[in-house]
């Protein structure tokens, strides 16, 4: 029997470990672009590795439960189509004994999975933030990257291009009223970005600008056409980034945290469905991995396919399914009449209630 559960074992987890490194690599890959571009403004490596130290923790705690249910899939997919889970419950071994290394690994990852979604994973994600935020101040170029339209107190930059000298190029810069209307419109095909460490102030230089701006309100304002050998805009980047915040977002703070200001907020009679959504949500996300196991593993038992792409295809459908009932409450959050602090828990239910039902006419048979 010690044989058969170390073979069970074995090859769920050599799956397991090609899997979620296959998973967190595709998952982290847009904070690796961003890693390599900061290297290539200078930013030292160490402080480039620490970020992505950080936005680590949360991304494993997505990817986990679904290597788990990949691993499952394929694994036990390949040994029903190989007729060897016939085999075993012919030499007398029930469905429970061969699954129960698996329902102990699982039970372990979703302790673990618990402890990055409560704990570990939004201390992190806010000192990714923080140490983001020093990277800004202590190199602002970091600020514009080219292809994204960056918005800077007044000022919204486009920029398509950038070097390692601060020269920036084919810029599209709107000046903002406080209402968001564009008061000016300047387009210029170089520039160059100059900054002040002390002061903390960043000159943002276009070279033979051209554009628009708009004198005069009501509904027949006037345009007046603009040209500039050199158009210099200033910007005050460390008022911006070095203000303190009074409190932080719901998603950076651990479990004791988020109870804690639940119930202060409870007490001051604040309604409370955002702070009890996003617990709900952490919650089922990190009981992910029973559930995938649930119904999972009744399922790859059934369809008896050793085809990696079926397996591959299910795990992606099962997956979008669980994941659904996160965004669905997620997106439900300010509508407390639809209780979206409970609509999370739709899948982990009928997942497990499928699960348990499948396994059992399984293990009649």
């Amino acid at each position: 029997m010690k044989i058969l559960n170390w073979y069970v074992t074995k090859s769920f987890f050599s799956t397991f470990l090609m899997a979620i490194s296959i998973l967190t690599f595709g998952m982290t890959g847009a904070q690796l672009m961003k890693a390599f571009d900061y290297l290539s403004q200078g930013i030292p490596v160490s402080l480039v590795g620490e970020f992505l130290l950080y936005t680590l923790p949360m991304a494993l705690a997505f990817t986990i439960p679904w290597a788990s249910l990949v691993s499952i899939m394929l694994v036990f997919g390949r040994m029903s189509a190989d007729n060897e889970i016939t085999a075993m419950r012919a030499c007398g071994v029930s469905i429970l004994q061969i699954i129960a290394p698996i329902i102990l690994s699982t039970f372990c990852l979703t302790c673990l999975c618990l402890y990055l979604q409560l704990e570990v994973g939004p201390w992190a994600l806010g000192r990714a933030r923080s140490l983001l935020k020093t990277v800004v101040v202590n190199h602002p170029t970091a600020l514009f990257t080219p292809g994204i339209p960056v918005e800077v107190e007044n000022l919204s930059v486009y920029i398509d291009a950038k070097d390692n000298n601060n020269n920036i190029f084919d810029i599209q810069l709107y000046v903002l009223d406080d209402d968001n209307s564009i008061r000016q419109d300047i387009t210029a095909s170089r520039g160059k970005i100059e900054t002040d460490p002390a002061s903390q102030i960043m000159k943002i230089i276009l070279y033979d600008a051209v554009g628009s701006s708009r004198e005069g309100g009501g509904t027949d304002p006037r345009f007046v056409h603009l040209f500039g050998r050199e158009v210099v805009f200033y910007i005050e980047y460390g008022k911006k980034f070095n203000s303190s915040e009074i409190s932080r977002r719901d998603k950076y703070l651990t479990f004791r945290e988020l109870f804690a200001r639940s119930m202060i907020e409870k007490r001051q009679g604040v309604d409370t469905t955002r702070l009890e959504v996003e617990l709900n949500q952490r919650v089922a996300l990190a009981l992910a991995p029973i559930a995938f196991m649930m119904l999972g593993m009744p399922l790859a038992i059934r369809t008896s396919r050793r085809e990696t792409s079926i397996g591959l295809f299910l795990s992606v459908l099962l997956s979008a399914a669980y994941f659904g009932g996160v965004l669905i409450s997620d997106a439900l959050r300010n509508h407390t009449e639809f209780f979206p602090q409970h609509v999370v828990w739709v899948p982990p239910i009928l997942f497990q209630g499928f699960g348990i039902y499948y396994l059992l006419r399984i293990a009649r048979k």
